[in-house]
């Protein structure tokens, strides 16, 4: 291969023409090579107990939902109760509820109780996603290992990783934006909280799921995660059970 120097003096023995023709071939070729290969993405596909299909995703080892729960029934074929009202989401027992702004695509919101069941609210095969397993999937995006473990804001742009690319799901504020770099389409589904009113902005400005570990035994608390349409990284946290939350299950 032509050395630099050796580049410069034959470019330098041409027109003006010729040398602009030539640097524009060389700054290709420099481009192409500083391409990174794309990452293949390996997809799968499961079903509810309502015979809901979903999209399935491979991620580090893991198969992962591709999208937001929507089943209406446990997996033992008890209906799961819809919380309309304020006052009966209060309660606390177990339940999904719809987020007025969202579309079909953005799942359905549950409170912690249906989340920890006994009946099962993941499908046969499944299991909602830990604290844990979150945090690997987190290391896996990047994030190092000494912001993983820690609550509040972390990471860089492991959030955008996540989300969903385009401007249907999520509202855009650049340079912040959606790569879906592995497949896993977060989508901006809102929460409601614990006395029974949605989250604000909402859909389609933020997006949270709950994990399946509680913050401790002696608490009314779990931990979730938040994305948010003006943040690149991943916010941790723990709070009541109450929350109506979005979820995702991995494969067992």
């Amino acid at each position: 291969m032509m050395s630099k120097e050796n580049s410069f003096r034959f470019v330098q023995s041409l027109g003006i023409l010729p040398v602009l023709l030539i640097f524009t071939i060389l700054l290709s070729f420099s481009c192409n090579e500083e391409k990174e290969d794309p990452i293949e993405i390996q997809y799968g596909s499961m079903s509810d107990i309502d015979g809901n299909l979903y999209g399935t995703v491979l991620i580090n080892g893991k198969w992962w939902m591709a999208e937001n729960l929507k089943v209406k029934t446990f997996r033992d074929g008890t209906p799961i109760a819809n919380l309309v009202d304020d006052t009966d989401w209060r309660t606390g027992s177990a339940g999904w509820c719809v987020h007025p702004g969202a579309s079909a695509g953005h799942g359905l919101l549950y409170n912690w109780a249906a989340v920890s069941n006994s009946a099962q609210l993941a499908p046969t095969g499944w299991h909602i996603a830990t604290d844990q397993e979150w945090k690997d999937l987190e290391a896996y995006l990047g994030m190092e290992s000494s912001a993983v473990n820690r609550t509040g804001w972390r990471g860089s742009n492991e959030g955008d990783k996540l989300k969903e690319t385009g401007i249907n799901n999520w509202y855009r504020n650049d340079p912040v934006w959606g790569l879906d770099t592995y497949g896993f389409s977060a989508l901006a589904g809102s929460c409601r909280t614990l006395n029974g009113q949605f989250g604000d902005p909402g859909v389609p400005y933020t997006g949270f799921w709950w994990t399946s570990t509680e913050f401790s035994s002696t608490t009314n608390e779990a931990y979730y995660r938040y994305l948010d349409y003006k943040s690149s990284g991943i916010f941790r946290q723990h709070v009541s059970k109450n929350y109506g939350c979005s979820v995702r299950c991995v494969k067992d």
